[in-house]
């Protein structure tokens, strides 16, 4: 439990922002400030709801993803407040109205957090304006009102569209360059994700959306991209080969070249991304590049009566070194100037389809989910019958604002354990802090409009600012603000404080209750994710395997698209495991195997970046057949791993005998020169990490099974 209270008080420091609370502020407070100055405060209040619903969902992503989200949100929240204010008075109606808004947002959690976000707040919205049920002129209205404030509010977010049109890009591509920095200052650790995964992922998704802008800009910043997934492959090869000439005893000078080799890398990195941040040309160490060379010259000559091995390392290490040095070269000379080099068809699919094909393309996956084996599935369930027993109990007790026990069950209720809880506590605890808080103010303050209006921009900007970063934050001041806004239509914070608290308790129980009666543990949905996650890896393994059988062939696209596929499943597993964690009664040897196979895993997809990164290699040659053969039996361990998670029968003796495949393929060939030592190499590792794997896999499956059995002599 640890791990849960944890998530109570983080505080994330990157979710800070200042910036985009600025503008968000603006949206909710110009059309408030308007509908006053026009006599209109109730219609003012409405629009800047409308606002604050889409404020939501801004971001410092690009533009057109921006936009596209935020537009959407608007028409959605729209079309709730028109709902809702439309069938508010016919309960039964509304209860079954509800009852499928909820059961369609639980369900968009299959598709992103961005659409489960949009559908959250169009179900708050929906249930807010239930409580307040309109004739259908005011009705529409109050709709287009609400439609209003937040179109202004997106056209906010991208008002700065034409003068920092890649502003978004050129973030994301200078903390992947930051990453790769502190890659290149930081020992290889196999047992953990390969660095800057998180960086890629963002930046891979953050420039798919200019992958058909055809200017000079954004090619170079596509090409920047390009070189710095090169650049990440490159140290990982280069990284890894300086760990097999220290255990080969290579010479201290080739070590200490190596060393101040990495150390000049990451400045030269760090320079980059402090040049794409400030959108200035670099400014490196001119003597820098030379220096690098000076070093691939004194490493290539270091070593003239070195034993075979020691050789065969040296040799793969100048070929690393010297594609890193024009990689790096090549980096350099595009982030300081404007014209690309080279030419670059980098395409992203799903950013050249149209909007509407994006949204229909999310059929499949929402299809896909009607399963109650789904956790969206089983999520988008509970959250329908909660919201719906929500509204009956509202609309059955005296109590006033009774919305609140739905709205408080939609905020409150996720999918996974951790954050229903930890959201349940912090609610609760937010609500009464916040509450006391803006009614104290109230009560100190005189009692005037400009006053209401002082706290509200006051408490829109703290909870835009400060709330992402941790959710008691968020909740402290949208029930402050919440009490601000309502006293601009003339409800007192003495009328609110009471009636709020004891329906956010209500709803906050019932939603923890909801989620306690039919639970989705994270250990029962961890063996699918990592068997998504082999699945993953055996595509990635299939992409590189074929391109070192087929050299000349260019598999550059197929590469790219799977090396991600592998980075998010192999992220989302990580998320999965930490979740796990933090669930009650999950006893300590559950979370440390599934720690000892993340780490497993590490060390699998490290290899097999090793073999991609041999690639780069001008001279490489044709696969011996025995590594054909192994090939295909490592994509079949991995899909009968796969298959053994989702519950198929296998025994380990089913399972190819790996170890015999490597031994073959030592045989073959003339193994102890540098033509095929690194392939030796990382094909051992692959061996013994899937064949460690497998191991942990039956014995999290049945401990008893795997006693005896070989599996454990050949991992040995």
């Amino acid at each position: 439990m640890a791990s849960f209270w944890q998530t109570l008080i983080r505080f994330d420091r990157e979710k800070v922002t200042p910036e985009t609370a600025f503008r968000n502020t603006i949206g909710v407070a110009v059309p408030l400030l308007a509908g006053h100055l026009l006599g209109y405060d109730s219609s003012g209040l409405v629009a800047s709801a409308g606002a604050l619903n889409v404020s939501f969902i801004d971001g410092s992503d690009p533009y057109v993803r921006r936009a596209e989200r935020m537009i959407a949100a608007s028409f959605l929240c729209s079309a709730a407040v028109f709902i809702g204010a439309t069938f508010g008075g016919d309960h039964v109606l509304l209860t079954a109205i509800a009852l499928c808004w909820a059961f369609a947002a639980g369900l968009l959690v299959a598709v992103d957090q961005a659409a489960a976000d949009i559908g959250t707040i169009s179900l708050v919205t929906l249930v807010v304006f239930a409580a307040h049920p309109m004739p259908a002129d005011q009705a529409i209205l109050s709709g287009l009102l609400a439609l209003g404030g937040g179109l202004f509010q997106a056209g906010l977010a991208v008002a700065l569209w034409p003068i920092r049109r890649y502003e978004p890009e050129r973030r994301a591509l200078a903390s992947l360059y930051r990453g790769l920095s502190a890659t290149a200052s930081t020992a290889l650790d196999v047992t953990v994700a390969p660095l800057v995964t998180a960086q890629m992922n963002e930046a891979q998704l953050t420039l798919a959306v200019i992958a058909r802008d055809r200017s000079m800009q954004a090619e170079r910043y596509l090409i920047l991209l390009s070189q710095a997934e090169r650049i990440r492959l490159s140290l990982h090869l280069l990284r890894r080969l300086r760990l097999r000439l220290e255990r080969e005893k290579a010479d201290s000078l080739i070590l200490d070249n190596l060393s101040e080799y990495f150390r000049l890398t990451a400045e030269e990195l760090r320079a980059i991304a402090v040049a794409l941040t400030a959108g200035s040309p670099v400014t490196s160490n001119p003597l820098a590049l030379e220096k690098l060379n000076e070093i691939g010259n004194t490493v290539r000559k270091a070593c003239s009566n070195c034993g075979a091995a020691v050789t065969a390392a040296l040799d793969e290490t100048m070929h690393a070194v010297d594609a890193l040095a024009g990689q790096l070269r090549s980096a350099l000379e595009l982030a300081s100037h404007t014209t690309p080099q080279g030419h670059l068809e980098f395409q992203r699919r799903d950013a050249r389809r149209p909007i509407h094909l994006r949204l229909l393309g999310a059929l499949p996956t929402l299809r896909a989910n009607l399963t109650l084996q789904s956790t969206a599935c089983r999520h988008a369930i509970r959250l329908a019958i909660c919201i719906a027993l929500a509204e009956g109990l509202a609309r059955s007790l005296g109590w006033e604002r009774t919305y609140w026990i739905p709205m408080t069950a939609a905020i409150i209720l996720k999918p996974d354990f951790t954050s229903t809880f930890s959201r349940g506590v912090l609610r609760l605890a937010g609500t009464f802090a916040g509450l006391v808080l803006a009614t104290a103010l109230f009560y100190l303050l005189p009692i005037a409009f400009e006053t209401e209006f002082v706290l509200i921009v006051l408490f829109t900007f703290l909870l835009r600012s400060y709330g992402p970063a941790n959710y008691g934050i968020f909740v402290t001041t949208i029930s402050a603000l919440v009490v601000a806004l309502l006293a601009v239509n003339g409800v007192t914070p003495g009328e609110t404080i009471q009636a709020r608290a004891i329906n956010t308790v209500a709803g906050g129980l019932l939603a923890l209750i909801s989620y306690a009666a039919w639970p989705t543990w994270e250990r029962s949905q961890a063996p699918e994710v990592l068997a998504r996650l082999l699945d993953a890896y055996r595509e990635y393994f299939h992409a590189v395997r074929e391109a070192l059988i087929h050299p000349h062939e260019d598999r550059a696209l197929a590469l790219d698209a799977t090396r991600q596929s592998a980075r998010v499943a192999r992220t989302n597993l990580e998320a999965s495991v930490d979740r796990m964690a933090a669930e009650p009664a999950v006893p300590a040897t559950v979370t440390s195997a599934w720690s000892s196979m993340v780490a497993t895993t590490h060390r699998l997809i490290h290899a097999f970046m090793a073999l991609e990164a041999a690639l780069t290699r001008s001279d490489i040659v044709p696969a011996r057949p025995a590594f054909r053969r192994f090939g295909n039996d490592v994509e079949i361990t991995l899909h009968s791993l796969s298959s053994a998670l989702r519950g198929s029968v296998l025994h380990p003796s089913d399972l190819p005998d790996l170890r015999e495949d490597h031994h073959q393929l030592l045989e073959s060939g003339d193994n102890l020169t540098e033509r095929y030592a690194l392939v030796n190499i990382e094909s051992d590792r692959i061996t013994n990490s899937l064949d460690t794997l497998a191991l942990q896999i039956f014995q999290l499956r049945s401990p008893q099974a795997v006693k005896g059995e070989a599996l454990t002599a050949r991992n040995a």
